[in-house]
This record gives structure tokens, sequence and C-alpha cells, in this order.
């Protein structure tokens, strides 16, 4: 199995960002998978609010690129903290 990190993009602009507002919402993911696609499905069922399922808005963000982001982890690379998901009220 493969270890992916899943973040939500810092680059959405804040009329189609789906973590606006920031409540209720998971910013990202440590997930074992085989594939992405497998990681960004086990995310999907995991989402809090950020998932809209709306007619009008239907919105799948750990699904699609242009909001979240999927990179594999590996143990390359620099010491440092991998996830931080941390969001203060």
């Amino acid at each position: 199995m493969k270890l992916w990190l899943l973040e939500k993009r810092e680059d959405l602009p804040r009329d189609d960002d789906p973590w606006e507002p920031w409540y209720d919402k998971s910013a990202g993911y440590v997930i074992r998978a085989e594939t992405e696609m497998d990681a960004r499905q086990l995310a999907d069922a995991n989402a809090g609010d950020e998932n809209h399922d709306d007619k009008d808005n239907p919105r799948r963000p750990w699904l699609d690129s242009k909001y979240s982001t999927c990179v594999l982890l590996t143990s390359d690379g620099m010491v440092g903290v991998i996830l931080r998901d941390f969001m203060a009220a």
C-alpha cells in the first residue's frame, strides 16, 4: 500500500471555494490506498460539509484536482511535519 497526502488547494477564489466558510470541513488527509483515485474516493467518503450534494451546486472537492491536491508520500525528503490539520475558531 501507499500513503497519500490530500490537501485543500489554497489558491481558490472565494466565490468557488468549497471550504468557505471554513468550519465543519475537513482540510486534509493522509490516506493509505493503492492508487490516487482510491485515496480520493476515501477522502470523499469521509468528507465534511465541503461536499455539497445540492443539485444547483454539486461539488465533490476531494475527487477534483481543481479543488484539492493528492501527492504520494515517500520516505525521501527533509525532516518535518507532514500534516497539521488545525482550524481554530
